[in-house]
Protein backbone atom coordinates (compact mmCIF):
# COMPACT_ATOMS: atom_id res chain seq x y z
CA UNK A 1 0.00 0.00 0.00
CA UNK A 2 1.36 3.43 -0.94
CA UNK A 3 2.00 6.08 1.65
CA UNK A 4 -0.20 9.14 1.80
CA UNK A 5 2.74 11.45 1.08
CA UNK A 6 2.94 13.69 -1.94
CA UNK A 7 5.76 15.79 -3.39
CA UNK A 8 5.32 19.44 -2.40
CA UNK A 9 5.38 22.21 -5.05
CA UNK A 10 8.87 23.41 -4.01
CA UNK A 11 10.34 19.93 -4.45
CA UNK A 12 8.41 19.39 -7.70
CA UNK A 13 9.84 22.63 -9.10
CA UNK A 14 13.35 21.54 -8.10
CA UNK A 15 12.77 18.13 -9.72
CA UNK A 16 11.64 19.77 -12.96
CA UNK A 17 14.83 21.89 -13.01
CA UNK A 18 16.95 18.79 -12.48
CA UNK A 19 15.23 16.89 -15.29
CA UNK A 20 15.71 19.73 -17.79
CA UNK A 21 19.36 20.34 -16.91
CA UNK A 22 21.92 19.00 -19.38
CA UNK A 23 24.67 18.72 -16.76
CA UNK A 24 22.77 16.63 -14.21
CA UNK A 25 23.77 13.01 -13.51
CA UNK A 26 21.53 10.07 -14.30
CA UNK A 27 21.16 9.28 -10.59
CA UNK A 28 19.88 12.81 -9.92
CA UNK A 29 17.45 12.51 -12.82
CA UNK A 30 16.18 9.13 -11.59
CA UNK A 31 15.45 10.56 -8.14
CA UNK A 32 13.92 13.72 -9.61
CA UNK A 33 11.68 11.70 -11.92
CA UNK A 34 10.40 9.70 -8.99
CA UNK A 35 9.68 12.84 -6.98
CA UNK A 36 7.92 14.51 -9.91
CA UNK A 37 5.79 11.43 -10.55
CA UNK A 38 4.54 11.68 -6.98
CA UNK A 39 3.65 15.37 -7.18
CA UNK A 40 0.09 14.78 -8.38
CA UNK A 41 -0.85 11.59 -6.56
CA UNK A 42 -0.49 9.79 -3.26
CA UNK A 43 -0.88 6.37 -4.90
CA UNK A 44 2.76 6.10 -5.99
CA UNK A 45 5.84 5.30 -3.94
CA UNK A 46 9.56 5.42 -4.69
CA UNK A 47 11.06 2.27 -6.21
CA UNK A 48 14.16 0.57 -4.79
CA UNK A 49 16.21 1.78 -7.77
CA UNK A 50 15.09 5.40 -7.35
CA UNK A 51 15.62 5.25 -3.57
CA UNK A 52 19.15 3.95 -4.06
CA UNK A 53 19.88 6.73 -6.57
CA UNK A 54 18.39 9.33 -4.21
CA UNK A 55 20.55 8.10 -1.35
CA UNK A 56 23.69 8.41 -3.49
CA UNK A 57 22.68 11.91 -4.61
CA UNK A 58 22.21 13.03 -1.00
CA UNK A 59 25.66 11.72 -0.01
CA UNK A 60 27.48 13.33 -2.95
CA UNK A 61 29.00 16.68 -1.97
CA UNK A 62 29.07 17.86 -5.60
CA UNK A 63 25.30 17.62 -6.09
CA UNK A 64 23.22 20.78 -6.50
CA UNK A 65 20.65 21.97 -3.99
CA UNK A 66 17.82 21.26 -6.44
CA UNK A 67 19.02 17.69 -6.94
CA UNK A 68 19.22 17.14 -3.20
CA UNK A 69 15.74 18.63 -2.67
CA UNK A 70 14.24 16.29 -5.26
CA UNK A 71 16.21 13.30 -3.94
CA UNK A 72 15.10 14.00 -0.37
CA UNK A 73 11.49 14.16 -1.45
CA UNK A 74 11.76 10.90 -3.36
CA UNK A 75 13.51 9.14 -0.48
CA UNK A 76 10.93 10.32 2.05
CA UNK A 77 8.23 8.59 -0.01
CA UNK A 78 9.93 5.20 -0.09
CA UNK A 79 7.91 2.31 1.26
CA UNK A 80 9.44 0.89 4.42
CA UNK A 81 10.61 -2.69 4.02
CA UNK A 82 9.43 -5.45 6.31
CA UNK A 83 11.76 -6.23 9.21
CA UNK A 84 12.99 -9.79 9.48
Amino acid sequence: MAKSKQTRPKAAKAAAKVLTSKSTSSKSKTAAGSALTQSKTTKESTSKKAASAASKVLRDKRTSKDSKTAAGSALSQKEKGKKK
